[in-house]
């Protein structure tokens, strides 16, 4: 489970290349995974500020315009997307890394467009969270083991289209030919692996 990845990740011994302004903004709305996710990047070397809201994200990145943050995608008032751009109005040098249960190509490249350097998909343990924020530009991510599922590439499809559409459910719809609620179901169910 989630829970588990993140406790185990969290024996990192706290040292690392972050700098001398270490400041961390995570903004979750899964309250228990971000107290851990907080605590792990606390022992490494972090100074963490933890929102659960896009309103509460943009807030405190207005506030403290964080060195380093960890953005979830889907959050209750909105789209995580929205703090990533708020981030960057006040900083532009900061590590941005979107996480997500709702993992998919189309949003990852609005992410990087908005200047995230990294998109990983939940459950993501804490040392992927740290290596994300860490890794040197120019370093290259390693390649995943193993392809795409066929309901993957199906799912990737759908959302490519969907963002295409502005987020328009019906318009998403009527291009891809389908019903508009098969659609909306497909669209809140979390990516297949």
């Amino acid at each position: 489970m989630m829970a588990d990845k993140i406790e185990a990740g969290e024996t990192g011994d706290g040292t690392g290349d972050l700098g001398p302004d270490a400041t961390l903004l995570i903004v979750d709305d899964d309250a228990p995974f971000l107290r851990r996710l907080a605590r792990a990047m606390e022992s490494r070397g972090f100074q963490v500020e933890m929102a659960e809201s896009v309103a509460e994200g943009i807030a405190k990145s207005r506030a403290r315009p964080p060195k380093f943050a960890v953005v979830d995608l889907r959050l209750g008032d909105g789209n995580g997307l929205d703090v990533i751009e708020a981030i960057r109005q006040q900083r532009e040098d900061t590590r941005v890394i979107v996480l997500t249960g709702y993992g998919n190509i189309a949003t990852a490249v609005t992410a990087v467009k908005l200047g995230a350097v990294d998109y990983l998909s939940k459950p993501a343990d804490a040392d992927d969270v740290y290596a994300a924020l860490t890794q040197r530009p120019g370093e290259k991510a390693d390649v995943p083991e193993n392809p795409m599922s066929a309901d993957r590439v199906r799912w990737e499809h759908i959302q490519r289209v969907y963002e295409m559409c502005e987020r328009n459910v019906s318009e998403t719809a009527r291009r891809l030919n389908m019903h508009r609620r098969t659609l909306q179901r497909i669209l809140a169910k979390r990516a297949p692996k």
